[in-house]
């Protein structure tokens, strides 16, 4: 990246893909912990520039993409929670997927385009991080109606509401770690690094390590969730299924691994140095 007083960026119209790469897509963007997706590093932020350089030639403000990643995200809740059976869950499911594929993009070069154009701001992180608790929490939601196979009450629809709440409390607990240090008086980060999210207890911090290790809470992030109903969805067509089994085997899942992460995840920020 060029000197500050050396940077001489396209505008907007005139930009090339390249030049977004550049300037949208500084150093250590993909190496950032716990920001960056596995598939944005694996070939979404390939991808994005295209869309990020597409997006600044129609005129697209960073905080009218991230209106569009929410929408998304909603969208895709709703898609996957459509009251079909048989062939036509698959094809929600297929549905749901796609555009969660879309967020993830959208989630990519709206960051692109803001740094591009030099319009990073707390109302966009603000904006973003919402994005991000409403897509998950819809996704689930619509999980939980498939699972009961129509918009109606019943143990699945609950269920999905019970993941809903353990993936927003979760999010809510790292972000009140800012919080928390905010109304203190203390940096955002804790000094120290990486040992500062480790437990000070020896046994704690080998828990934490095997069951990052297993990586179960990924099961309700957006990306992957999608990916398992589309499967649960494909089993329950090659077994015939007249009922949701496997959608509904995955939501009895999701929702045990949503309540426990959410107790380990608090317990885990208490027992860090995060707090101190």
């Amino acid at each position: 990246m060029p000197a500050p007083g050396d940077d001489q960026r396209p505008s907007r119209r005139s930009a090339s893909v390249a030049d977004v790469r550049r300037y949208g897509q500084p150093p250590g963007l993909k190496d950032r912990r716990n920001e960056e997706h596995w598939a944005g590093r694996l070939y979404m932020r390939a991808l994005s520039p295209y869309f990020a350089w597409l997006a600044m030639r129609l005129g697209f403000s960073p905080n009218q993409l991230t209106y569009m990643m929410m929408g998304c995200g909603i969208a895709a809740g709703v898609v996957v929670s459509l009251p079909f059976g048989g062939t036509g869950a698959l094809w929600t499911a297929l549905g749901g997927a796609f555009l969660i594929q879309v967020y993830l993009l959208l989630d990519c070069v709206d960051g692109e385009v803001a740094r591009y154009l030099r319009q990073t701001s707390v109302a966009g992180v603000f904006l973003d991080r919402i994005g991000h608790y409403l897509s998950e929490v819809s996704l689930l939601i619509g999980l939980g109606f498939a699972a009961q196979g129509g918009w109606s009450n019943g143990g699945y629809a609950e269920l999905g509401l019970l993941a809903a709440l353990g993936a927003a409390l979760i999010k809510a607990e790292t972000d009140n770690v800012v919080v928390a240090r905010a109304k203190s008086g203390l940096p955002a980060d804790p000094a120290g690094g990486d040992r500062a999210l480790r437990p000070r207890s020896t046994g704690m911090a080998l828990a934490r390590q095997a069951a990052s290790m297993l990586k179960f809470h990924r099961i309700i992030g957006a990306v992957e969730l999608s990916l398992l109903i589309v499967a649960a969805a494909a089993i329950d067509v090659l077994l015939g299924n007249e009922t949701p089994a496997a959608i509904r085997v995955l939501t009895v899942a999701v929702a045990a691994v949503a309540v426990v992460q959410t107790l380990l995840h608090l317990v885990s920020i208490l027992a860090s140095r995060r707090l101190k």
